[in-house]
């Protein structure tokens, strides 16, 4: 359990979060100044106005009364440019540390291992790097200088009332604990209420951007009614938890409004009776004081209002906070820069388990001559994609060793390894922008001509020429504009362009229509050429021509050879794929 939770207030976790403000500093001291001068001018005119009653009007004498209400005016002033300054430069200073924090989280979820992902919402990282952060936002610009804002108007207010009548003053004082006390509490309900509010805003992100992603899966499985009921539901509990902080308000507000006006009233009462009979009080101090209780009951009342919002701010702090603090990424203490490869790569006793305990790859050991194109077959769960993955080390193998040309893979920078290494996977993503941008991925080496020229060479040109604007053709939200078939080949011609040392084609060619499959084959067989090649495939045509054929099963291989050599094995594995296969075929 976090220490939020544990507590009201977390002071490391605020500590944390003041430690963003340092680049500002100055800025963060202009807010403060002008909070300070927010709570003076404030607290003064009360008393210049005591001033003005007391001795002018009282005693009817105007000379220095116009010296007042001037000094009033100034201060008036003097507060509306210290609100105006406050309100800008606290909310430039909250936009600024979001700015940062959100940057830094960004950059730690991108370097996040794939493991992390394939346990993690979306939805979820979602609302932390969005919405949480408007709400650590609000803690400057709504709630921390506000807080000291309010404190110090009652100190400053609560001085000059007891500096002009201690007596009216201590009938605020006696109701002022009730007060604090009921504000100490409504705090600590609202808390948890507002932990509860951020769990159910999270749960309902992750469960609209799901399904959204699958809505066709929903529709062709007719199952929007089920879902929407799901939503209802989840929609249900949300508007609970944030009812609850309506109903906490809702009692708090009104009983400390009811302090505020009794005081008031006590205060007249008493006031009044001092001002006819004893004279220990002056019509100035009853004005006065007629100001000052709003000026000390309503910060009171605001603090707790903000305090809501500090609170909500630090509990996105927190839940952001333990996404930086997670520790999930892949070690990058290579130091080799990776130039370009000749491509000699090699599987060395390899295990390697998605979960605890459950090996898919066992002992792995796999030799790939430079140049040389392999192709690696098996049923679906053999190993064949583990393997591309831990080639690109997007996993951490459990033992064993992976080199390229001699050097262990480790040794390379992430970067570097992977700009020398392109895979086409077969299910392909493409965002929401031009078909140039997602050829490029805005590599600014990559230039459009180069592009064009790489798309005349596997023959794809032709057809991104006839859509509006060509290669500036905006494929829209995951290429939503594009066939499956013209998809595979923009993420075929995206692996193209980078030149790469070694290229994974990743049951390429496994959703295009005949047409898109016979491009892809005629330029696989160009871009292989010289280079060391991987081709993972379900469908065994696509494979025949590879130098070698891999066979896996259970994440072991147990045939390897050309097509040739592996179909004169008798009952051998691959041969009876091979048949089963074509049997299908030549039934269909």
């Amino acid at each position: 359990m976090s220490k939020t939770k544990e507590s009201v207030f977390d002071i490391s976790l605020f500590r944390r979060l003041m430690s963003f403000i340092r680049p500002y500093r100055l800025i963060f001291i202009i807010s403060f100044v002008t909070v300070v001068g927010l709570s003076i001018f404030g607290a003064a005119r009360p008393y210049v106005l005591q001033q003005a009653i007391d001795n002018n009007i009282a005693t009817r004498n105007y000379d220095g009364f116009m010296f007042y209400i001037g000094l009033m005016f100034v201060l008036l002033i003097l507060e509306v440019i210290s609100n105006l300054m406050f309100i800008y430069y606290a909310s430039w200073l909250g936009q600024s540390v979001v700015r940062d924090i959100r940057v830094k989280l960004f950059k730690k979820i991108m370097d996040f291992k794939m493991k992390y992902y394939d346990k993690s919402s979306v939805g979820l990282l979602i609302t932390r790097t969005v919405t949480d952060m408007e709400r650590i936002a609000d803690i400057f610009g709504q709630g921390l200088f506000m807080i000291f804002s309010d404190l110090l108007k009652m100190l400053v207010v609560g001085m000059a009332m007891f500096y002009m009548n201690w007596r009216l003053a201590i009938i605020m004082i006696c109701t002022l604990p009730i007060v604090v006390f009921a504000t100490k509490i409504f705090q600590k309900f609202m808390k948890r209420a507002f932990e509860e509010v951020r769990t159910e805003v999270a749960r309902l992100n992750s469960f609209v951007q799901e399904r959204v992603t699958g809505m066709k899966i929903l529709q062709l499985f007719t199952r929007e009614r089920i879902e929407y009921r799901n939503f209802r539901a989840i929609n249900e509990r949300h508007k609970k938890a944030w009812l609850k902080t309506v109903w906490y308000n809702s009692i708090f507000f009104p009983v400390a409004e009811f302090l505020s006006s009794i005081t008031l009233g006590l205060v007249v009462w008493i006031g009044g009776v001092n001002v006819v009979f004893n004279t220990t009080a002056t019509v100035g101090d009853l004005t006065a004081f007629i100001m000052m209780i709003p000026m000390m009951f309503r910060p009171l009342n605001q603090i707790a209002n903000k305090f809501n919002t500090l609170q909500m701010g630090m509990v996105a702090a927190d839940r952001v906070f333990n996404v930086l603090d997670t520790e999930s990424h892949i070690d990058d203490s290579g130091t080799e820069i990776a130039q370009h490869f000749k491509g000699e790569v090699s599987f060395k006793n390899i295990r390697f388990p998605y979960v605890e305990g459950e090996e898919v790859l066992k002992s792995l050991s796999l030799d790939i001559k430079a140049g040389e194109t392999v192709a690696i077959v098996g049923a679906t769960g053999a190993g064949k994609s583990t393997m591309i993955n831990i080639l690109n080390r997007f996993y951490k193998i459990d033992s064993g060793e992976i080199t390229i040309d001699g050097l262990n893979i480790q040794d390379f920078t992430l970067n570097s390894l992977r700009k020398q290494i392109a895979v086409v996977l077969q299910e392909v993503f493409l965002f929401a922008d031009t078909i140039l941008s997602n050829i490029t991925l805005n590599d600014p080496s990559i230039t459009e001509e180069e592009v064009i020229e790489a798309a005349k060479k596997i023959g794809v040109h032709e057809f991104i020429m006839k859509l509006p604007n060509g290669y500036h053709y905006n494929v829209k939200e995951r290429g939503v504009m594009l066939s499956s078939g013209q998809r595979q080949l923009i993420s075929f011609l995206r692996a193209y362009v980078t030149d790469p040392s070694i290229l994974i084609l990743d049951e390429a060619t496994s959703s295009v229509d005949s047409y898109s499959e016979q491009l892809i084959q005629e330029a696989t067989d160009r871009i292989t050429k010289g280079r060391t090649s991987v081709i993972i495939a379900h469908r065994l045509a696509t494979v025949q021509k590879a130098d070698k054929i891999v066979v896996l099963d259970a994440g072991q291989i147990v045939e390897q050879g050309t097509h040739k050599e592996l179909l004169k094995k008798k009952d051998g594995y691959y041969k009876n794929l091979y048949e089963v296969q074509f049997l299908k075929e030549e039934v269909a």
